[in-house]
């Protein structure tokens, strides 16, 4: 008998006008989308590879000096991550590389200076098109399955005969869901076709499973929606009030509480902007090195002062060009330098920890609120499968920031501000390139390192949360809607 019901379910939505829409959206969107942004994934990829070979090339031209703290003096780039093909995530939002300055951690610009609007507009990928487009659809399949029969007066026909309600109402939402993901997948199987045939690496497994993971959890966010329109659908008697409540339900769970989420966050936790906080840590610099020049040139009166031979003054002894001059300004200037550098780092260091902190209990508070909505569980979940999302924002930031430690260890904390220091470490670099040896400052400085991807497991574990999100709704809503339907009175 289920079988039965499900078949006439199917035929049903086959002979509707909503199958020729889907049709039409899965043809057209899936596999042209996915072609669009494969080819922008090439030219990002090929801008990322021009990008670290200029700033090589410029290195070797123009070896970068560390005298300047805001002078970049190496750079992070990241690396765009096939899988963006599917979900472009944060991967437009993030810096395209991470400059190494005295001061810190500088950003580049990002893409979004160059492409405002359309990131106002948003993005068009394979996530947007599950997540609003097959959402609405979802609910346009389901939101007459028990009210157009109720208004129709079939349903009371049909349930007057020996058919449990439960079997009537199983046919209905897995006759739908047939009908529904079976264009889904196999659209979504052709456009996984043209993008290879161009050159994807599917093949690959750290690719392949992140895919199928994406396709998995984007049928049970349908899944999640075919819930709620029968949800919808038994509780009211009429089609067109079901109609306006499962739209309205849809603006508000895949339109406004995401994006709403954040802005009552901001409210609740503001937060400083990037640019204040590197400002704080420049004016911090240069409130140190005055400090350290005094210091400095205090020590070095009292240890190179001496008496005038009639007695009636002080004179300086000061010769540079002395190696036994040099030695003794080092080991005055020596623990100076050291001393503030550390104060520096310890500062700076409690500067951006409070930064991130407030941050990242900003972005806490807008994901707790915005998971009331299956949208953001699948979007959360989707970023973090593809690697564009905030686990590997993550893992771009910590390793720029392991690479800045470096270069502070390594190349920095050589670097002295006073005047006198700069000038002595000018004359030995103008001496290297008169001796031939122009390459010397940009082999003290370490390469960048290789910016390492999450491991699958990792970000299943980040999406599980997502996941049992969307489960405990597709059961929830399904659940209400037995649970009304079995007290209902036909």
């Amino acid at each position: 008998m289920l079988m039965t019901l499900i078949q006439k379910e199917i035929m049903h939505h086959i002979l509707s006008v909503r199958f020729v829409a889907l049709l039409l959206m899965c043809v057209l969107l899936i596999p042209l989308t996915l072609a669009i942004n494969y080819r922008r994934y090439n030219q990002n990829l090929v801008d990322y590879q021009e990008s670290v070979n200029r700033a090589q090339a410029e290195a070797k031209e123009n070896p970068p000096t560390g005298q300047d703290p805001n002078t970049e003096v190496s750079k992070l780039f990241l690396k765009p991550t096939p899988l963006s093909v599917f979900v472009n995530g944060l991967e437009e939002a993030l810096p395209t590389y991470l400059g190494m300055t005295r001061n810190g951690v500088r950003q580049s610009s990002t893409g979004l200076v160059q492409a405002s609007v359309a990131y106002a507009l948003g993005n068009l990928d394979f996530l947007f098109i599950v997540g609003t487009v097959f959402s609405l659809l979802a609910l346009l399949f389901t939101f007459d399955a028990v009210a157009g029969e109720r208004e129709a007066g079939t349903l009371r026909i049909n349930l007057s005969n020996s058919l449990p309600r439960d079997v009537f109402l199983w046919s209905k939402l897995i006759g739908g869901y047939i009908v529904f993901v079976i264009p889904f997948l196999v659209s979504f199987l052709f456009g996984l076709l043209l993008i290879v045939w161009q050159g994807f690496p599917l093949g690959e497994l750290e690719v392949a499973l992140p895919v199928l993971s994406l396709t998995l959890i984007s049928l049970l966010y349908i899944g999640v929606f075919f819930a709620i329109g029968v949800f919808i659908s038994t509780y009211l008697d009429n089609a067109k009030t079901a109609l306006i409540v499962a739209f309205t339900f849809w603006v508000l769970a895949v339109l406004v509480a995401p994006r709403g989420a954040f802005v009552i966050a901001k409210l609740v936790a503001p937060t400083r902007t990037q640019q204040a906080v590197y400002m704080e840590k420049n004016a911090l610099r240069n409130n140190l090195n005055k400090d350290k020049e005094e210091k400095v040139w205090e020590k070095v009166s009292e240890t190179i002062a001496k008496p005038t031979e009639n007695g009636e003054g002080i004179q300086f002894s000061l010769d540079l060009s002395n190696p036994a001059t040099q030695k003794r300004m080092d080991d005055i200037k020596g623990p100076i330098e050291e001393e503030f550098r550390l104060a520096f780092q310890n500062q700076t260091g409690k500067i951006d920890r409070d930064y991130q902190r407030e941050k990242d209990r900003q972005e806490q508070i807008g994901e707790m609120l915005s998971r009331i909505a299956p949208t953001s569980s699948l979007t959360y979940s989707a970023m973090n499968l593809t690697q564009t999302g905030k686990l590997k924002r993550e893992v771009y930031f910590q390793t720029g920031e392991r690479y800045y430690n470096q270069l502070d260890d390594e190349y920095f904390s050589g670097i002295s501000d006073d005047v006198l220091s700069q000038i002595m470490q000018l004359g030995a670099r103008m001496g290297d390139q008169m001796n031939g040896d122009s390459e010397s400052e940009t082999e003290q400085i370490p390469p960048p390192p290789t910016l390492t991807e999450p491991s699958l497991s990792e970000t299943l574990r980040q999406s599980m949360v997502d996941v049992c999100l969307l489960g405990f709704f597709a059961v929830a809503f399904t659940t209400l809607a037995f649970l009304k339907f079995f007290r209902s009175d036909i």
